[in-house]
């Protein structure tokens, strides 16, 4: 039966944690094919052609007048994360960190302005928004069910890029957190799909009120997500690097390990800067947000704990025993009851949060991995990356109602917003699949680069967003072309 098909194991994050490589903090840089160039500058085109028609600035324009009121754009500098940039510690050689990041910055700066100018443009373009407000856009309306289209690729980014996730905001942006040794977190306008920010994880502990790490301490960051204003997103940061930390995560850690607990940052989208940082537990991996937003959880993978944060109060307040490496949550409407997924147990969990317990449900085919919740929580989609499934469960028996086969290790799941379809990625066959959820068929399946593990759903564009492993991200329109 459908539980007992396995896969020969391997490590959860087998990728990513191979060498570090020193070096320069990468640049990312978008596809330069030309149908691509015009679609991204069209926005800021149009506006540029509404002005001179309108007469402004004509003489200072074409006559090199001064332009009052004007930033001068030689002098103009690019946006910078107000984390400072550390140098590397213990296995990389911090020197040629330090100085190859900082010459990086400065040569970059032109790009960096040109992306900045595009993205204003292109959101005072789109519905009168002020410079900086990308993040207040509003989701668009669909044409077409998501069950009746196709995914044709409109976009491939890459260069600098070592994606382990990728996360839509809902309201304009995109962050998609680099591999561990990369130190960073990009941030893209979904619309124009330009980079915006990129998010060193070196920060001062102690000017977030964490004593006893002096100096710059570097995370690594892992997983996202977003505040259902699209104002905020949280990151877990897989383990810390600086001063009194303990052992570093690893993987095959357990709780005797003496892996030291690692933290989450938060990431401001109006200053575009971290502005919160709190501790968790060892190697956090997973994160949801309860639907009052009150309640921040995550997933701890050496302790086997999930973190119980009050969103207010930025800090834990609380944890719940599991089992061998949590990941997966998703959050009922009640806001107290969570579904959760133990990895390398092989289990999924039903927690009261309320109480503090947790219960088995169900021995899953192996690897766990993913959840997600429809059909106001009457739905839970379970994705099993040993098992080569997604399960279809019904929340009131917590029993499998039909399941679906979408390739080889399937990993993490979008679900679209009209929930008719989830977009599955297949980490070892290098495909992304659709599944349309009424009968959980395998409509339509797209090839990718090698070992795709980040997916979402962009509803402002109606595009999915894959990020793979070895350097890139695809995306995908969902609404252009019908089955």
């Amino acid at each position: 039966m459908w539980w007992w098909r396995r896969m020969a194991s391997g490590d959860e994050e087998r990728s990513s944690h191979g060498r570090p490589r020193p070096g320069a903090v990468p640049s990312v840089s978008v596809s330069t094919d030309p149908v691509h160039v015009r679609r991204r500058r069209l926005a800021a085109g149009a506006l540029l052609g509404a002005v001179l028609l309108g007469g402004w600035g004509m003489s200072q324009v074409f006559g090199g007048g001064d332009r009052s009121g004007s930033p001068d754009a030689a002098t103009a500098g690019p946006t910078e994360a107000t984390a400072p940039q550390p140098g590397a510690e213990g296995e990389d050689d911090g020197t040629a960190q330090g100085g190859s990041a900082e010459t990086g910055s400065d040569e970059g700066a032109t790009a960096t302005e040109q992306d900045d100018d595009t993205a204003d443009a292109d959101a005072d373009a789109d519905g009168g928004e002020q410079a900086g407000q990308i993040w207040q856009r509003e989701p668009a309306p669909v044409e077409h069910p998501s069950d009746t289209t196709a995914l044709e690729q409109v976009d491939y980014l890459t260069g600098g890029l070592t994606p382990k996730s990728v996360m839509a905001s809902g309201h304009g942006l995109m962050i998609a957190n680099n591999m561990m040794y990369s130190h960073t977190s990009t941030v893209f306008d979904s619309t124009t799909r330009e980079q915006v920010e990129v998010l060193q994880d070196g920060v001062d502990l102690a000017a977030f009120g964490i004593e006893g790490h002096p100096g710059i301490s570097q995370g690594s960051p892992v997983e996202a997500v977003w505040t259902a204003d699209g104002r905020y997103a949280y990151v877990s940061q897989y383990t810390m690097y600086g001063e009194n930390f303990g052992v570093e995560g690893f993987d095959a850690c357990t709780r005797d390990s003496g892996v030291g607990a690692s933290f989450v940052y938060r990431f401001d989208a109006q200053e575009m800067a971290w502005d919160q940082v709190f501790r968790v537990g060892a190697v956090p991996k997973y994160l949801a947000l309860s639907p009052d937003q009150r309640t921040l959880l995550v997933s701890n993978w050496c302790d086997a704990t999930l973190s119980v944060v009050d969103t207010e109060k930025g800090e834990e307040t609380g944890t719940v025993e599991l089992a061998a490496a949590p990941r997966g949550l998703a959050i009922m409407p009640d806001n107290r009851t969570v579904y959760a997924v133990a990895m390398y147990a092989d289990e999924l969990y039903k927690v009261d949060l309320a109480e503090g317990t947790a219960e088995v449900v169900m021995q899953t085919p192996p690897r766990p991995r993913h959840l997600n919740l429809a059909d106001e929580g009457r739905t839970l989609y379970l994705t099993t990356s040993g098992g080569n499934a997604v399960l279809k469960m019904d929340t009131a028996t917590d029993e499998v109602v039909d399941e679906a086969t979408p390739g080889v290790e399937p990993r993490s799941v979008a679900l679209s917003p009209d929930e008719k379809a989830l977009y599955v990625v297949n980490y070892d066959e290098a495909s992304v699949s659709k599944v349309r959820t009424s009968d959980m068929e395998v409509i339509d399946t797209v090839d990718v680069d090698a070992n795709p593990i980040g997916i979402d759903y962009d509803p402002v564009t109606n595009t999915v967003w894959v990020a793979c492993y070895g350097g890139s991200i695809y995306v995908f329109d969902d609404q252009g072309s019908l089955l």
